[in-house]
């Protein structure tokens, strides 16, 4: 006999029993005497006739196949749903019982309850039994690290919960930190709050904690660094959950903890998306992105499915990377039709296979090579990769009527000094110029953000990889700064941006505040608990700005009606200087001109400070 039929009987025979335990309560005299009067024969024949409803219930809703090790209030909810059922039934069948049988009214209303609390009490008994043993094996291997959870909301507490349902993670609860006055000195989840971030050190005293949980999603950066900076100064470890825009399931488990990166550092607080406005362009279509296997698409992918496509179509270059985010999505997402495709946007003959193939209503067009220094010495793989590849993506959009097609482009494409911003910004116009082409109901837009915290060839992993080595960590110049996003927050900000759709348009993101790179440097060194790391400054490299910037010296800012996302209106160039300047600049790059690409960069972009 196998664990579930086990559970089965075992459910079967407590449901089983509370019949007859019902009808003792019922009939006992104030002593506790039964009823010498009772037929035990009607008792009997109750419980027996009740037998096959209890069977049927008890297999159709499979509440015996719940873990009970794990049992859950979603669980006990559907005892009690299934406990209901089997209760009206009977009551039902009370009329005809009594024709023939000793039935009193109340018998099947306190079977029910009785029922309800001995299969429940089963397993909340199980849990605690298995809990205190795991806790006690637990404790043999090694003793847990005593940790305060900082915050005392939702999260801290289902944070306190799963830590208590897993001693095998080795970490014990032991009371929770809340700058809330009024939680101070209440309990939550059998755990003290011990007062404000200010009382950390006399806390960890008091309960000999050694870790500190930060379990905060909605709190912004400034509030994560305090607390880092708190618990360092009381000689305690942390982790963190992860922020709003990564939780965007709302649960929270042990598996998720992690240590404070300096993306949690520079959190933003939580930018609130339209999800309707979203959902009403994205749900049921055929959406493709392009570059979908890249830091930004990949996410694009991710925070997609959430909105219940029809399908999604992956195209990107490089195997490896389609290959990952293809079975990432199939193993989170089986429920999505999906296709993974290999192709470049440089080849329209391919891509135009694909949209005739699979007729793509929204299109996120993210496929683009972003180093500065390396398109610094490959000008004219910016060329046919970022403008000529945008400008086949865009003339096959309006080709097959796609509704929505949302380019991702740069703050490097304002006022360019580099060979990469510059071809994001002539990028740009290229969807600017396919958006006056466009027939009704089509929108063709871009999406302007800064640096992205995380995506490959970002500063981060590249500290992290010298901290490794020993140090130092380059800088190019003591005064560099750039704006910062997390990747999950840039990729809902560009789902928000397509769903405003105003043709034509050039989004701009909300970044916040510049973050000065050295700062970021010495956060980075901080947070590895790396010792006498040096900074050096190696001067900037070919084509880099000293800061940058979201719009031009001639663009306006539109507010939109979301407050984080503005619109600049673009300077665009006559459509047939457009396509004479594409012309140039493909036969440029057929010929490997770099410095004529430059020239022609540099005479489109008014504002351009390419060196030539």
């Amino acid at each position: 006999m196998n664990v579930a039929t086990g559970k089965f009987l075992l459910d079967l025979l407590a449901f089983t029993l509370a019949a007859i335990l019902a009808y003792v309560l019922r009939l006992a005299e104030p002593l506790g005497v039964v009823e010498a009067s009772v037929p035990v024969s009607s008792v009997l024949l109750y419980a027996v006739i009740g037998l096959p409803i209890k069977w049927l219930a008890l297999r159709h809703f499979r509440v015996s196949r719940h873990i009970w090790r794990y049992v859950t209030f979603e669980d006990l909810s559907q005892l009690a749903y299934t406990t209901g059922v089997v209760t009206l039934v009977l009551l039902l069948l009370t009329p005809v019982l009594r024709l023939w049988l000793f039935v009193p009214w109340s018998i099947p209303l306190l079977e029910g309850v009785l029922a309800l609390a001995m299969l429940s009490g089963l397993r909340l008994l199980v849990r605690w039994r298995l809990g205190r043993r795991r806790r006690r094996l637990s404790t043999h291997a090694q003793a847990p690290d005593r940790v305060l959870i900082a915050g005392a909301g939702d999260a801290g507490r289902l944070m306190a919960a799963e830590l208590r349902r897993s001693p095998e993670k080795g970490m014990e609860p032991v009371g929770f930190i809340d700058d809330s006055a009024d939680k101070t000195g209440m309990m939550l989840v059998g755990l003290p709050v011990l007062g404000p971030l200010s009382h950390l050190q006399d806390a960890a005293q008091e309960t000999g904690a050694t870790l500190l949980v930060i379990a905060m999603p909605t709190a912004g950066g400034q509030v994560i660094r305090e607390y880092v900076n708190a618990a360092r100064a009381a000689g305690l470890q942390t982790r963190t959950i992860p922020g709003l825009y990564e939780l965007m399931g709302g649960q929270v488990t042990t598996e998720q903890l992690r240590k404070v990166s300096v993306e949690d550092l520079l959190r933003r607080d939580p930018v609130e998306v339209d999800q309707g406005n979203i959902s009403d362009y994205l749900t049921g279509q055929t959406v493709l992105v392009t570059g979908a296997g890249g830091s930004i698409g990949s996410e694009l992918v991710r925070q997609l499915a959430r909105f219940n496509p029809a399908r999604l179509v992956l195209v990107g270059r490089g195997e490896n990377s389609i290959f990952a985010i293809e079975q990432e999505m199939r193993r989170e997402w089986p429920g999505i039709q999906l296709h993974a495709l290999i192709a470049d946007v440089r080849q329209p003959a391919r891509l135009e296979f694909i949209f005739e193939t699979y007729r793509p209503g929204v299109v996120f067009h993210a496929a683009a090579h972003k180093h500065v220094p390396l398109m610094e010495a490959a000008p004219s793989e910016a060329v046919h990769n970022n403008i000529l590849g945008t400008r086949n993506v865009a003339e096959l959009c309006l080709k097959y009527g796609v509704a929505r097609l949302v380019n991702v482009s740069t703050d490097k494409a304002v006022n360019p000094t580099s060979v990469m911003g510059a071809s994001k910004r002539v990028a740009e116009m290229v969807i600017a110029d396919a958006a006056l082409r466009a027939a009704p109901g089509q929108a063709f837009v871009s999406v302007r953000f800064g640096n992205v915290l995380g995506s490959r060839g970002s500063v981060v992993p590249t500290f992290m990889a010298q901290i490794r080595l020993g140090g130092p960590l380059t800088i190019t110049h003591p005064d560099m700064t750039r704006y910062f996003m997390t990747i999950p927050e840039a990729s809902r900000l560009v789902l928000q941006a397509g769903g405003l759709a105003s043709n034509g348009s050039v989004y701009l993101l909300d970044m916040g505040e510049p973050v000065k790179i050295a700062d970021l440097a010495r956060d980075v060194i901080r947070l590895s608990g790396a010792q006498d790391i040096e900074i050096v400054y190696s001067g900037m490299r070919p084509g880099e700005k000293l800061y940058e910037e979201l719009l031009t010296s001639g663009e306006d800012v539109i507010p939109t009606r979301h407050s984080e996302i503005f619109s600049a209106r673009l300077q665009q160039v006559p459509a047939d200087q457009l396509a004479q300047l594409l012309t140039r600049l493909s036969e440029a790059a057929g010929h490997e001109d770099g410095p004529g690409i430059r020239a022609l960069l540099h005479g489109a972009i008014h504002e351009s400070q390419l060196q030539l």
